[in-house]
């Protein structure tokens, strides 16, 4: 498991689109609102993407 933090992640709307979008992209993961953190399971590839969706995202 691969830790991000995600210090602009303030409510469960942000949780959300978090959660919709890397469902979309098929990676496993864990959202963590109190911590403002995500947790990626997965290769290096998985993390870059979690990573530039969190990007796109604004985060």
């Amino acid at each position: 498991m691969t830790v991000l933090k995600v210090e602009e992640m303030h409510c469960e709307k942000c949780v959300e689109r978090i959660s919709k979008a890397f469902d979309k992209a098929g990676l496993t993961y864990e959202v963590n609102l109190a911590d403002k953190t995500v947790s990626i399971d997965g290769c290096e590839k998985c993390i870059a993407t979690a990573k530039e969706i969190l990007d796109d995202l604004g985060f």
